[in-house]
């Protein structure tokens, strides 16, 4: 029998251009990241047969073209910077321009073993309106440490000012996230399931959400490895180096390492008791912290996979003797 092959593409993305080649480099293409150039691309791609197409994050100039091949039903990998360079280097090429690039994620994409089906059609904008409002509290954030040097009265008068106007800005957004999210009935359910995890407020709740469309379908393993809250070896014949975490997904890992500070110190009981007992074992701060933003991801997992509200459990404490 004659074997199949899926006729892989790459692409990469400019904010005004997109390059494409196929993966045996023997047709290129370039088109304008716009609708009409869409058209182009679509047609293009049909005529050599391609099913499957790999494209670079590229600040978000990628998400239209993404929207449009996935609506036409093609298969499409996005593949973060690190990766692509990462394979650059496998194959030892140091040359870089956007053709080579096109054709380097082509072979990337040929090359990907495991595909995970595409993302809900919905999260998306949801996690662009999220972002808006991580913004608004990171200028916040800038404009109170702004005020906090300023002595000047006039000057501290506009920071106080604009920090007012943003705070309702973002309360006023938020709200409207919240009932966007709530006009799906499943996002609303999962939304519930999240929130009822002690120490996981709606802020946190909604980053999980929005953030995490993989949660309670993963491990626990991969549920913090994906949010960069796994804690992976350096070790190297006789040298044991420090665990730490890396990568993962910058947003979401603040969340809930923001929501970890507030629950191990006050409203999960469990999170607590973890707390004490690191700190006890001589773990810094920091790391306690991180290893209860890790356990209240899990918590977090276990009840979405389950479907079942959570239920504190009071940790059992040994009768003194």
């Amino acid at each position: 029998m004659a074997k199949r092959t899926t006729i892989c593409a790459g692409i990469d993305t400019g904010k005004r251009k997109l390059d494409v080649a196929l993966d045996d480099g023997s047709e290129q293409l370039q088109v304008e990241n716009t609708a009409e150039g869409y058209k182009t691309l679509l047609e293009w791609l049909g005529r050599h047969k391609v099913r499957r197409i790999g494209i670079e994050a590229s600040g978000g100039y990628e998400q239209p073209v993404v929207v449009e091949l996935r609506r036409k039903r093609f298969v499409v990998v996005v593949f973060q910077p690190a990766q692509v360079r990462a394979y650059a280097k496998y194959r030892g090429q140091r040359a870089k321009n956007d053709r080579i690039d096109a054709a380097l994620i082509a072979a990337c994409t040929a090359a990907v073993k495991k595909i995970h089906p595409a993302p809900d059609a919905r999260l998306p904008p949801l996690a662009g309106h999220l972002t808006l409002i991580d913004q608004i509290g990171e200028d916040i954030a800038r404009f109170k440490n702004r005020l906090e040097s300023c002595r000047d009265a006039r000057i501290q008068k506009l920071w106080k000012d604009d920090i007012a106007r943003l705070a309702k800005r973002e309360r006023v957004e938020f709200k409207a996230l919240v009932a966007a999210i709530r006009k799906q009935h499943d996002l609303a359910a999962r939304l519930d399931l999240i929130y009822s995890v002690g120490g996981a407020g709606l802020p946190t709740a909604v980053s999980v959400l929005v953030r995490m469309p993989e949660i309670g379908q993963v491990s626990r393993e991969q549920a913090a490895a994906l949010a960069g809250l796994a804690p992976y070896d350096d070790d190297s014949g006789e040298h044991i180096g420090a665990r730490h975490i890396d990568g993962g997904r910058k947003r979401l890992r603040h969340a809930l390492y923001a929501a970890a500070l507030a629950a191990s110190f006050r409203w999960n009981p469990q999170l607590m008791a973890l707390y004490k007992r690191l700190i006890a074992a001589g773990k810094g701060h920091k790391r306690a912290l991180i290893a209860c933003a890790r356990k209240l991801l899990i918590f977090i997992n276990t009840v979405v996979a389950r479907a079942t509200p959570w239920q504190a459990h009071l940790p059992v404490v040994a009768p003194a003797t």
